[in-house]
């Protein structure tokens, strides 16, 4: 399944002569959606070839990839288990659209504690879960391994060899490998990291290869899934020109780091930028119940 590749209309890139270009990996499947439909796509072939029947994989309060993992189960017949970070969401869940959407798709819950989270990659905690819950295929948090990485590298086609950069927003880092890994060796990938630090240069560098990219660590408006009144209004305000909607964990930040670098003239004039949309719409209403505690202004949805 490919995705459609939508020209961006704006005054500062015709001002610029900067041409972008959005791959719409969000509209790939209704509820699936975006890379998180490219990352689940080979691990779900290998349990099933595995003769499992349940998948267990993690995320908070939010995340994409639970609600995603849920539905594709569902759809591919298997049962779904979430291990779900922070142990007071288990009295409130019910409120919280994300999880809602997942436990009416099959997904069951297990909430702990997060320092409990943190152990998630431990044997000894791994043990724990099939003692509670017997056989079950582990997709990591996030959904990053190795099979993840292969559906990833099939983002990047070659009617896509026009471009001169690729961009990506990075959480774990299986989406930007993946780019990096298929990218043409003219092409340079941009990875804008949605977590403060520059730890995720060394994770890239254990999944790649190659030197043809770079992580940009300035635009993650202060660290994962925080965000701003200033993003907030860029996100609308994109929305409203190109009627392409972003999400305020990933994409969002992606394209307003890229807006900053095409009005410092960090590109040259002609450039071509594809930049992958990856999704993660779902998780706009419940940033929306945050946002509206903090009295900023909403998301347009």
């Amino acid at each position: 399944m490919q995705s459609i590749n939508q020209l961006v209309e704006h005054p500062l890139l015709a001002e610029k002569q900067v041409t972008l270009v959005i791959k719409r990996e969000d509209l790939l499947h209704p509820f699936i959606s975006g890379n998180k439909y490219r990352k689940l796509k080979y691990n779900l072939l290998a349990a099933k070839a595995e003769n499992q029947h349940t998948i267990l994989t993690f995320g908070g309060a939010y995340s994409n990839h639970i609600a995603a993992t849920a539905y594709a189960a569902k759809e591919k017949g298997f049962k779904a288990i979430g291990i779900i970070r922070g142990e007071e969401l288990e009295n409130s869940w019910k409120t919280n659209a994300t999880l809602k959407r997942a436990y009416d798709d099959g997904m069951r819950f297990k909430f702990i504690s997060r320092s409990d989270y943190r152990e998630k990659k431990s044997q000894v905690f791994i043990d724990t879960l099939h003692n509670d819950f017997g056989p079950f295929y582990l997709v990591p948090e996030g959904g990053t391994n190795d099979l993840a990485i292969k559906g990833c590298e099939e983002i990047i086609t070659n009617d896509d060899k026009e471009f001169d950069v690729v961009c990506s927003s990075v959480g774990t880092g299986g989406t930007v490998s993946g780019l990096i890994k298929s990218s043409f060796p003219h092409q340079k990938v941009l990875g804008f990291s949605a977590l403060k630090g520059d730890f995720l240069k060394d994770e890239i560098n254990k999944m790649v290869n190659n030197t043809r990219w770079q992580l940009l660590t300035d635009y993650h408006f202060g660290g994962y899934a925080k965000t701003s009144e200033e993003l907030i209004l860029f996100i609308n305000e994109f929305k409203e020109k190109t009627g392409i909607p972003l999400d305020p964990i990933y994409t969002g930040k992606m394209i307003f780091g890229l807006f900053d670098m095409v009005k410092r003239d960090t590109f040259a004039v002609g450039t071509k930028i594809m930049a992958v949309h990856t999704g993660g719409l779902q998780g706009i209403a419940g940033m929306n119940s945050v946002l509206k505690k903090k009295n900023l202004p909403l998301l347009h949805i």
